[in-house]
């Protein structure tokens, strides 16, 4: 591994750190350090007062996520590799790899294989301070893997046997073969209210809030961002 691809894992293993400090409230304000604009880089951010009205992220907050990615990620892009090896080191007891691919591309808004700056935390504030409708609008895009509008149950399939695998011996229910599958079936029979194969944005949003159960199972995805 390259000194700078190095230097990048660190870094955002921190920014990862951050992000669960903003989970549970811990994460403290450096009040040393001055109201700093974002740098110049190669790719070039959006403006702090831009990503602040984009965001639910207050600058100070902004500036410490962005620093990371300043002094020592310079090109302000995050590839899928990095974003892999970072993830496992937060599920060691599983394999996160086909997860962390799910989310690098629910994340990688432009389809452009890296994750800027901006692409990260407006997902970011989306699942730690969005609205109900918001965070289940996210999670819609994360399981239509093609981006075609629709949730298949193969797709749903996908992303719930990438959650078990990632959680390992931690998941609940205890892990068998047909566990996810058996998940899935449970979602999809809810979800897809006129029966034909397909769950639409519409269908997941309405079956998601009005039934406590699927809300509650969809405690394992959040519990998994």
């Amino acid at each position: 591994m390259s000194t700078s691809r190095a230097r990048c894992k660190r870094q955002l293993g921190r920014l990862l750190h951050c992000f669960f400090g903003f989970i549970t409230g811990t994460l403290q304000q450096d009040s040393s350090e001055s109201d700093l604009e974002l740098s110049t880089v190669r790719h070039q951010p959006e403006g702090l007062d831009q990503l602040q009205a984009q965001t639910k992220f207050t600058k100070k907050e902004l500036q410490s996520l962005y620093r990371g990615f300043k002094n020592e990620c310079p090109s302000g892009l995050v590839d899928e590799e990095t974003f892999k090896m970072i993830y496992s080191q937060f599920f060691p007891q599983g394999d996160a790899t086909t997860y962390a691919h799910f989310l690098f591309n629910a994340f990688d808004i432009d389809r452009t294989g890296s994750i800027r700056f901006e692409d990260f935390v407006i997902g970011l504030s989306v699942l730690l301070r969005g609205s109900v409708h918001e965070k289940l609008k996210w999670a819609f895009n994360l399981y239509d893997i093609n981006k075609d509008g629709y949730i298949t149950k193969e797709e749903m399939l996908a992303i719930m046997k990438s959650i078990y695998d990632m959680m390992g011996n931690y998941t609940y229910p205890s892990v068998r073969e047909d566990t996810p599958f058996e998940h899935v079936e449970k979602f999809f029979q809810k979800m897809d209210r006129n029966q034909d194969g397909v769950v639409t944005i519409d269908e997941f949003m309405e079956t998601c809030q009005k039934d406590e159960n699927i809300m509650s199972s969809m405690q394992l995805f959040e519990n998994v961002i």
